[in-house]
């Protein structure tokens, strides 16, 4: 075994595994660690991975050989050669130095391999004051009943053909978000279903995809959702109803939970915590 649990448990201010994002607290184990190195030099998937829902390979690996795990930080590499490159650390420890630690280790790397960007990520606790960055939300499906909202939210294909039609110059619109890659998805039949809200007939709102699948000890999870309103629309209440719906869907296909990243202080953010969701940390990310 790599890592020592004794010495890394204490420094896990926010449940964020390296290449894997966040997890269900109940479910993050020295084994989550210890898999992301099994798989990084094969490009491989997890089991558990939401990024294979979409196929391929794994672009971002851990680079294992540069892995710095100490009693008092653990820095922990990884590389993705998507666009220009990106060496990114992240950045375990309760003392602030471990940032710069992270930073410079960075810089070494991108050097080293050949990539133009650097980040470093900082998981910091719920408690953090004055936070920035993402925040890790997590909706527990079990504590009580998901009604279904009604108003004007179905899948995206059972609109109207010229409604469905009208998703996707509402995804190019709403690229910045996801939404355009999800469309790529979504007519490659590569993704469950998209829910969807219209206004007089266009698609102004969406989430999706809706699919639940296994986390890695075994629990259903309602897995990550792109999700949008066109801007000149929102005040309106559609962004409740569609994440509404989308956590009634959940539940009703079986889900236990789901974990959201949202911006701290942006609209999806401060409709979660509207909605009670339990804050479990936040996920700071500076360029190095």
């Amino acid at each position: 075994m790599f890592f020592r649990w004794d010495w890394l448990r204490p420094q896990l201010t926010a449940p964020i595994v390296p290449t894997l994002g966040p997890v269900h607290p109940d479910a993050l184990t020295v084994t989550l660690f210890e898999d992301t190195l099994r798989v990084a030099e094969t490009g491989d998937f997890l089991p558990y991975d939401k990024d294979r829902r979409w196929g391929g390979e794994k672009d971002e690996k851990v680079l294992r050989d540069d892995v710095v795990h100490q009693r008092a930080h653990t820095l922990i590499p990884t590389l993705s050669r998507r666009g220009r490159g990106t060496a990114k650390v992240f950045a375990y420890g309760l003392h602030d130095s471990v940032v710069e630690d992270a930073a410079e280790l960075a810089a070494k790397l991108a050097a080293v391999h050949d990539v133009v960007s650097t980040r470093v990520v900082r998981p910091l606790g719920p408690e953090t004051t004055h936070p920035r960055g993402t925040r890790i939300q997590l909706k527990d499906f079990t504590v009580g009943p998901c009604p279904d909202p009604g108003g004007p939210v179905r899948p995206v294909t059972a609109w109207p053909i010229a409604v469905q039609e009208t998703f996707a110059p509402f995804a190019e619109a709403m690229a910045g978000d996801g939404l355009a890659f999800l469309h790529t998805k979504m007519q490659a039949d590569r993704c469950g279903p998209v829910l969807a809200t219209a206004i007089k007939d266009r698609i102004v709102g969406a989430i999706g995809p809706m699919e639940v699948l296994p986390d890695a000890i075994g629990r259903p999870q309602l897995m990550p959702q792109y999700f949008a309103v066109l801007p000149e629309t929102r005040g309106q209440g559609l962004g409740r109803i569609l994440w509404r719906a989308a956590m009634h869907w959940g539940q009703s296909h079986g889900a236990a939970y789901q974990l959201l990243q949202t911006e701290v202080d942006g609209p999806s953010d401060r409709l979660c915590q509207a909605e009670g969701l339990t804050s479990l940390g936040f996920s700071h990310i500076t360029r190095a």
